[in-house]
């Protein structure tokens, strides 16, 4: 891909505990003309994260201005008001600058960016082999709560009922085997 040409948008989707975040970071591992598309969020820093490397951390308020604005290609709200978004200047830079931009986002954003870009983006799901299975995943990890680990499971038996409207499901049941078949397919798109 030359300079000139604008660079297309991977969307990654997967429930809670799907695998998603270790996905995303396999990408950019192997694909230089990847970047990564930080988002936006009201939500408080954790301990170590840094602003425009997690995420643009704004306030309430910034994030309403610049929803007022335009500026973002989708956005949710989530538990106890928190938003996240993604934030359409970054996304059309890194673009413009001839990279391929990842969205790591939820369903429904990955759906209304899926209608902006069209053939230019390609959404994946990511797929638990059952949802017992991702309970466990959920649960080995070791930082939800019993209420948590139900909302989080009664949002991903939502969030499946959506993976129809994707280019691709990969059943995430074997790792090594789930990523061999996400590159292939992010090589396919792509064209490298």
């Amino acid at each position: 891909m030359t300079k000139q040409e604008k660079g297309k948008v991977i969307i990654l989707v997967a429930p809670s505990g799907g695998g998603k975040s270790t996905m995303a970071q396999r990408v950019l591992e192997a694909f230089d003309s990847v970047k990564f598309s930080v988002s936006a969020t009201t939500r408080s820093p954790r301990e170590g994260e840094k602003q425009g490397r997690e995420y643009y951390f704004l306030t309430p308020e910034e994030f309403q201005e610049r929803v007022d604005r335009g500026d973002f290609l989708e956005w949710e709200e989530f538990y106890n008001g928190i938003r996240y978004g993604t934030l359409r200047p970054d996304v059309e830079r890194l673009r413009g600058e001839g990279y391929h931009v990842l969205l790591d986002i939820e369903v429904l954003g990955a759906t209304n960016i899926k209608k902006i870009y069209r053939n230019q983006a390609l959404a994946i799901f990511l797929k638990p082999p059952s949802l017992q299975v991702l309970r466990q995943r959920l649960a080995d990890r070791g930082t939800e709560t019993e209420k948590t680990l139900q909302a989080r499971l009664e949002r991903a038996e939502k969030e499946l009922a959506y993976e129809d409207r994707f280019d691709v499901v990969i059943v995430n049941d074997e790792l090594e085997r789930a990523w061999e078949e996400l590159r292939d397919v992010i090589k396919q798109f792509i064209g490298r």
